[in-house]
């Protein structure tokens, strides 16, 4: 079974023009920031909680380079899906064909899990961790973002374990405030190492 009925939701990009990055997308897209921070920030152009995201690679990773070799550019491309159960019920079939995540992680406004296709393009899939859009774009205005820009990790197979158990969704995509910190993964964290 593929993902199910996966839908565009936003773009992350890696750069050393951090606050050009910003200005830019704001010009030409419109984008007002939701969240920043020295390393990350969100921003939106419509009723989504993010479209856009840009990581500061003078900050994330401040030993690289400017130039034209340098691992600036796209991140990963994230797509919204429905349910928690229908995206860990897909993570299932997928994981019996050799495909896994490389990430599994409650950012708070939505739960992801990562995957890199054979060439390493990373895509993102996630679902909304609240009811509405219009939550989940609260959720960068309140307390917990600030002290967990990036969320915690969870294990799919758990989650799924407690959804088929009876375990209500809205208790999984939950954050735990307290929860540990979740490392980046992926193609930033072998920048930052």
């Amino acid at each position: 079974m593929p993902i199910p009925a996966p839908k565009p939701a936003h773009v992350v990009y890696r750069t050393r023009r951090f606050n050009e990055m910003i200005d830019w997308y704001s010009k030409v897209f419109g984008s007002r920031i939701v969240y920043q921070n020295p390393a990350l920030a969100f921003a939106t152009y419509d009723e989504d909680h993010h479209r856009l995201a840009f990581a500061n690679l003078d900050v994330l990773a401040p030993e690289g380079s400017a130039d034209a070799n340098s691992p600036v550019g796209l991140d990963h491309v994230a797509y919204d899906i429905g349910s928690m159960r229908e995206l860990l019920e897909a993570y299932v079939d997928l994981k019996e064909q050799g495909i896994e995540p490389y990430w599994a992680v409650n950012h708070g406004m939505s739960a992801s899990l990562y995957y890199a296709d054979p060439d390493g393009n990373q895509m993102e899939f996630s679902v909304d961790c609240f009811p509405t859009k219009k939550q989940c774009g609260e959720y960068f205005q309140g307390e917990v973002i600030g002290d967990n820009p990036v969320g915690v990790e969870f294990d799919p197979d758990d989650w799924l374990h407690r959804l088929r158990g009876g375990t209500p969704e809205h208790e999984l995509l939950a954050i735990e405030a307290d929860g540990d910190v979740a490392p980046i993964r992926g193609q930033l964290q072998r920048l930052m190492a």
